[in-house]
This record gives structure tokens, sequence and C-alpha cells, in this order.
């Protein structure tokens, strides 16, 4: 971790210099590194601002709040705001660039945020105005800023926001390795992971919470998250309440994507605030985008999909138009036809809508009957059996694939599903939903649920996946273990929104699997917590009895 070389020290509201500072000056910017702003629990924040040099006026100014230092690459952000006829700042996460002792990954953007507006609000370089935009954590600490918005704040543009506990570093409550690979290298800065780390992980079958000895060191944020399995308190509290929600009074415009690895937390910011809050003026704008697409600007292979040239729009241009929009008065952004803007794939088209109700006008309920997706609800009670043997470390259960379109559908120790081929084109728009009946011999499954498109041709196409505790499908909030042999429900609807059209003669697959794989946590079952859990646990294989009640609900548009 870098140190900090250059100490500014800024009483509340002034820009008083009582030490050395650091100001790079060229032909087109004056650069302020490493300034300091105060917080009101005396721990200063680092920060970075960029002013173009013919700008002789006060200016709104544009905040970058981050917590990842690359050196002064970092300056981009703020530079590409002084372009634009802003004042740029890049804040840092507490810790971050000073000592990283005193870094809580999300504990701290509420009270910090509001600290560095009210500074920024009053320099006199700042018309008093300040806008927010950024992905990923960036786009978190904006609705972190929403539990107690700062007046000065007049919009934010949180794009493919993560949600604390919702969607990382553990998604429908199963743990990923993300936990672990993130702090490593973005905060504790070591060297990085060995490939075989994982695989290492899984051929020993050691406790996931063990998995950073095999790096050397005890990771102290790994651990902590670890600790809350649950959607608990701990991560409730980063993130607005439903009063808190029911406040926000700003313009706002979201950004995500279809292949989002944070679009399920970015979409539930979306849900929520129109839930608790009276017509917000928010916006969505969601493609086939991955996490850096639907940030910066999209690949036009994505996975080897070649998206429609309609989606080939540079999401970082549009956040600016937005803040150009709401802080200069200027036209807005033309996507922007109505809250609800997606594209749909393979249409070259874009789709508007007023709420999230009104992008489907029909729901195709599939049920999981022997090796088939039928319309109609069986009318035999029969079950489908699978057996995981966790001792098993030759063989995976996985549904992964690197690829959106491929040839061929490897089962992976999975049970595969599929429709009859469709007589008519129609659309999937939205988020799937579902209930899965179950008996199984042990108390607990994390359970992985793979969506593809079979085209005429052969080749599949990849839509989506659920991945879920089972103990946690009735309350994120709470475990509650099942009962062996008894017949059992895992209801689910935390799933990612896709929009793609489903072509004549098309059918549609599903993929039924468990977790057995070096990436996410394994869950052997015992109903100790899944992180202590090792292959000892295991004991006798896992065997399910899935029911033929089983069924799955697509949000579909059908022209009738």
């Amino acid at each position: 971790m870098r140190k900090l070389i250059f100490i500014l020290i800024f009483l509340c509201g002034f820009s008083a210099i009582f030490a050395q500072n650091s100001i790079q000056n060229n032909n087109v910017y004056n650069i302020q590194d490493s300034v300091s702003i105060p917080t009101r629990d005396y721990i200063d924040i680092s920060a970075t601002i960029v002013q173009n040099k013919k700008n002789k006026t006060p200016l709104p100014a544009i905040l970058f709040y981050t917590t990842y230092h690359q050196g002064e690459s970092d300056q981009y952000f703020a530079k590409l705001s002084a372009d634009k006829e802003y004042v740029g700042v890049v804040a840092y996460a507490r810790g971050i660039r000073t000592d990283v002792k005193n870094y809580a990954p999300y504990e701290h953007e509420a009270t910090d945020i509001y600290d560095i507006i009210e500074w920024i609000s009053k320099q006199p370089w700042c018309n008093g105005d300040v806008g927010m935009y950024g992905g990923s954590y960036t786009g978190f600490s904006q609705w972190a800023a929403m539990k107690s918005p700062h007046p000065a704040l007049k919009t934010i543009v949180p794009q493919v926001a993560v949600m604390p506990g919702y969607d990382t570093p553990m998604e429908n409550n199963v743990q990923m390795n993300l936990g672990l690979y993130w702090p490593h290298a973005n905060i504790y800065k070591k060297e990085p992971i060995r490939r075989s780390l994982p695989f290492e992980w899984f051929e020993s079958g050691i406790a996931f919470k063990s998995i950073d000895s095999l790096a050397g060191y005890k990771n102290h944020i790994f651990q902590k998250w670890l600790s809350h399995p649950a959607y608990d308190e701990y991560w409730q509290s980063m993130v607005p309440t439903p009063e808190e929600y029911a406040n926000i009074d700003i313009p706002i415009l979201t950004t995500t994507g279809y292949y989002d690895d944070s679009q399920v937390g970015a979409l539930q910011y979306f849900k929520n605030h129109n839930k608790y809050n009276i017509n917000p003026e928010h916006y969505l704008v969601i493609g086939p985008y991955d996490h850096w697409g639907a940030q910066r600007k999209p690949s036009q292979d994505l996975m080897g999909y070649k998206i429609d040239s309609v989606a080939n729009i540079n999401m970082m241009e549009l956040a600016y138009s937005w803040l150009d929009y709401i802080l200069k008065g200027k036209t807005k952004p033309e996507i922007l036809k109505d809250r609800i803007n997606y594209q749909v794939m393979e249409t070259n088209l874009w789709k508007h809508a007023p709420s999230l109700g009104k992008i489907n006008n029909d729901t195709l309920t599939l049920y999981l009957d022997d090796t088939s997706l039928n319309t109609q609800k069986p009318q035999k009670k029969s079950f489908k059996k699978q057996t995981v043997d966790f001792a098993d470390r030759e063989n995976q259960n996985n549904y992964y694939t690197p690829q959106i379109i491929f040839d061929s559908l490897d089962a992976s120790g999975g049970l595969i599903f599929k429709t009859l081929p469709f007589e008519t084109e129609f659309s999937i728009n939205g988020s799937f939903s579902g209930n899965l009946s179950v008996t199984i011999n042990k108390k607990d499954m994390d359970v992985s649920l793979a969506l593809y498109e079979l085209m005429p041709n052969g080749n599949y196409f990849f839509i989506t996946r659920y991945v879920g505790r089972a103990s946690y499908s009735q309350d994120p909030t709470k475990r509650n273990l099942l009962v062996p042999y008894q017949k059992e429900n895992i209801a689910f609807a935390n799933t990612r929104f896709v929009s793609k059209k489903i072509g004549k003669g098309s059918q549609l697959v599903i993929l039924l699997n468990i977790n057995k794989h070096p990436f996410e946590i394994i869950n052997y079952g015992s109903g100790k917590p899944v992180s202590e859990e090792t292959i000892k646990d295991a004991h006798e294989p896992l065997q399910i009895d899935w029911h033929n009640d089983s069924y799955i609900k697509l949000p579909v548009w059908k022209n009738h």
C-alpha cells in the first residue's frame, strides 16, 4: 500500500493549506493530488481534484468514489469530468492511500460520503452542486450515500452496483471465491493467487473458511464476511432502509447488463426504490452487457455472442449525458424514452416501458417432468432421481461455459429438461422464478439451475442462471434447514433480468444441478455452518428426488 506523501489539512468548509500540497500544472489541468478531506470521526479521506485551466468560474463537481488505487491512472476519471466542464474529484475509501488498518469495506460509506460532499460543496471552485457516477463498488457507494443524502448531491448514476451480502461476496447465500480473491488483490495488495489454489482446496476437502490458509495467511475481510452467511443486519445496514428509499427525491440513472455479475443487486436497488418511493424519477438501462460493458464501452463480441448493433452504447458517455441533463439543463439522453429501457437480444430493437410490470404480457409455466419441460401440470406424480457423491473429486457438478453460444451441453452430473420446439416466436422479458419440489436425505444443499435456448441449428444459447442455498429459500435473513426424507419446497425469484427473442423451432433447456466445483463453496448438507464443513461431513452421497410438480415461470412477451 502506498503511503500518503503529500499532506493537506482542510478544515471543514475551507481550503486553508497547512502542509505541503502537490499541484501538478501542465497546459490543460490543475491537479491536486493527495488532498486530505476531514470526516466527523477524524479519519481523513484521500482525494485527487482536477480542474481544467480554462474554467475560471465555480462549476458542478463530479465525485468518483472508489475503493481501488491504481496509481496516477486514477486521475483518469477526474480528468474526464474536467474535460466536460466539471470539477473532477476522485475520493478513496477510508484507509486507501492512507492507513489500511482503517479500511472496512462497505461499512463507512454512508457517513464518509456525506462528509466528502459537505467539503466539496463549500470549496470556491464548486457551485454547490455535486453529482456521482461509476460502477461496482463505486455504484454501491452512491446507494450508501442515499441513506442520508447531502442536499448538494443532485443526482447519482450507479452502474452495475453491487449490493453487499446480496450479490457479493455471496449470491442467494451461496459464497463465492470472490470473497477471498477481492481483498487479497485489491486491499492487501498481495502477489496474485496461484491458479491451482481453488483446485487444491477442492481436492483436499478442507473447510471453505480455511481456503485462505492455502494462500499462506489469514484474510480478515474474508473471514468477517463468512461470519455473516445470512443477509443479516450487518449487510442490511450498508444500504437504504425502506424509509430511506422513500425519502430519496433526486433523479437517478441505473445501468446494468444481462451478463453482469452484479445485476441481481443493481436491479434490487431499482426495485426497492420503486417499491418504497411514490413515483421516483429513476431510469433503468439494461442490455447484453457484462460487468465491464455496462459501465464503460460494451464488447461487440460478448463471450462469442455478437451483440445487436443498437446495443453498442458507450455507458460512460451515457452517464455524462445524464449528468449534463440534470446539472446543466441539457437534453435528456435519447435512449431514455421511459423508465425501463431494455434491448431485446437478436431483434436489434430497444423497448421501453413505464415499469417492470409492463414489459411482458404473459407467463410461461414449465413443469420439470422426467426429461421434459411441460406446459401442463403432470397428472401423474413422479420424480427424477439425482445422486451427488461429494467424496468423488474426480468429477465436478458445474453449469459453467466460457461462451454464450456453444455446440453441445455437458450435463456435468446434473439433469437436463427440454421443451418441445416452439411453433411461434416470443421473447423472454424479465427475471424467471420457480419452485423446486424435492425430497433429500440431508439437511441442506446449494442448487444451480441454468437456462438455455437450443436453437434449430443445434447450438445452445446460455440465457441465465440461478444459484441459491435451499435453507435460505424461505427467508434470506434466517436459515431454515430441510428435514431429511420430507418433501420440501424451494421457491426462488431472485434471478437475473434478461430479454431475448426465442425463435420459432427453438427449445428451452434447463440444466439442474448441485454445486460441487472449485469456484463456489460446497454445501455438504450436514446442517453445520457451511463454511466450516469439510469432506468428512459429506458421509453418504446426497440423494435427491426432484418431484414433477416442480416448475419455473418465465415472463414473456407474445404477439397475440
